[in-house]
């Protein structure tokens, strides 16, 4: 009806609303009418409470964002059955969450961790990692919410609050390493400020690759002179450890001379520029510069004399470039690069195509994380077929590890969680 225009009610909002006013309100046919009530601080809680039994979602997903909302409305939305409400629920509630137990004897303060507890266990990994990013650095989080989503089955979820959650102890961090962490946790415990040396020692009984590149270049990551060389005799076979090994502080005086046996030469050339190196150390190095000189660098056979597909991606990449400005990389050429058993060409491709650096390409190579090298092969515009053999070949994945496409074909993974998992290794 005309008297129920617009106009009207828009002026109700810039003064304070009856209590029947706002009655006659949320049970207006217009769905724009309940929604602007439900977002009102000034509405009594028994309104806001039957207003969370909306039949719209966007008049609930008001109420969940409301500060004014009854927390029993709260506990009662936790369970909607529209991820955005639970999603907006999500970031009120997590605000609300320092100092909260799961022993309140506070009515109100119980049920607003009651509603937090449901979220952190919520079915939908959007709505769990809305609370993950909210708690990750608060130094008063809820333990047992903080326990709960460090152990999420989802990267996006437990990530944050593995790499930076002030809650988490070395027990904690220690008892995670060592129940089978999903794919990527040990690299968000590495990236942590101050990772201490029982937990540093425990990464590295891993063996992950990845998570010790990540501590190497973590310079707050407790690394002790014995562990370090377990690292430096293995650092031969992984390329990714050289250059935080090189700019690594305060190198024993035993570990320069032990780099500079296999690191490339514009790595070595870093090592000799180092001014905290002892006299032997450093004259160890420049001993390194000058033989490699005598012999022409540290590989015996040239690159250029090699044929093409033993070329190392590096060498590939000039190739793969004018490749794809030419237009000449596309599907064909990439599946052909496979049954070929090209996989320098296709790390450069991979390289290229993602527009990430070669190091960045080796790094999720060698995690061996099935969502990175799918998400790397996504970022590439790889096809879902190609990802899979990206997966088993590149990545060397049992058959039992690999993702597999949706139905119809696509991505098993939201572009969203994606881009996390490839921003991760940058």
């Amino acid at each position: 009806m005309l008297k129920a225009k617009t106009p009207t009610r828009k002026k109700a909002t810039l003064k304070v609303m009856s209590y029947e006013e706002s009655k006659k309100w949320a049970q207006d046919s217009d769905v724009n009418v309940r929604r602007n009530l439900a977002a009102r601080p000034d509405v009594k809680p028994e309104i806001l409470y039957f207003l969370a039994e909306d039949s719209a979602p966007e008049v609930r997903q008001a109420i969940a964002a409301n500060k004014s909302t009854p927390r029993q409305a709260d506990v009662l939305l936790a369970a909607d059955s529209h991820m955005s409400v639970r999603v907006g629920l999500a970031e009120k509630i997590s605000r609300l969450a320092p100092g909260l137990t799961d022993f309140e004897q506070d009515q109100i303060h119980a049920l607003t961790y009651e509603a937090l507890e449901k979220l952190a266990r919520d079915q939908a990994a959007q709505v769990r990692k809305v609370v993950a990013e909210t708690l990750k650095d608060m130094v008063d989080a809820p333990p047992a919410v903080i326990q709960q989503l460090a152990r999420d089955a989802e990267l996006a979820v437990s990530g944050p609050v593995l790499e930076y959650s002030p809650v988490l102890n070395d027990a904690d961090l220690l008892d995670i390493i060592a129940h089978d962490p999903i794919a990527g946790s040990l690299n968000a415990i590495a990236n942590r400020q101050g990772v201490s040396a029982a937990v540093v020692d425990a990464l590295v009984a891993e063996d992950d690759a990845m998570a010790i590149a990540q501590l190497l270049e973590n310079p707050s990551a407790q690394i002790q002179e014995d562990t370090l060389d377990m690292i430096l005799d293995r650092a031969p076979d992984h390329q990714p450890w050289h250059e935080p090994l090189v700019n690594r502080p305060e190198l024993p005086e035993h570990a320069a001379p032990k780099l500079a046996g296999f690191v490339a030469d514009n790595l070595l050339e870093s090592l000799g520029k180092r001014t905290d190196l002892p006299p032997g150390a450093l004259q160890a190095v420049k001993n390194e510069v000058q033989r490699r000189l005598g012999n022409g660098g540290p590989e015996a056979a040239s690159p250029d004399n090699a044929a093409p597909e033993d070329l190392p991606a590096e060498s590939q990449l000039k190739t793969v470039q004018i490749m794809e400005k030419d237009g000449t990389l596309g599907e064909q050429e990439i599946t052909e690069a496979f049954e070929k058993g090209d996989y320098e060409l296709l790390k450069a491709a991979l390289s290229v195509k993602a527009q990430l650096p070669l190091e960045a390409i080796e790094a999720i190579l060698i995690s061996q994380s099935n969502k990175a090298l799918v998400s790397l092969s996504w970022k590439a515009g790889f096809t879902m077929k190609q990802a899979v053999e990206v997966q088993k070949i590149l990545g060397d994945l049992p058959p039992r590890k690999v993702l597999n496409p949706k139905k119809g074909g696509t991505y098993p993974l939201e572009e969203e969680e994606m881009d996390w998992q490839i921003k991760f290794f940058l």
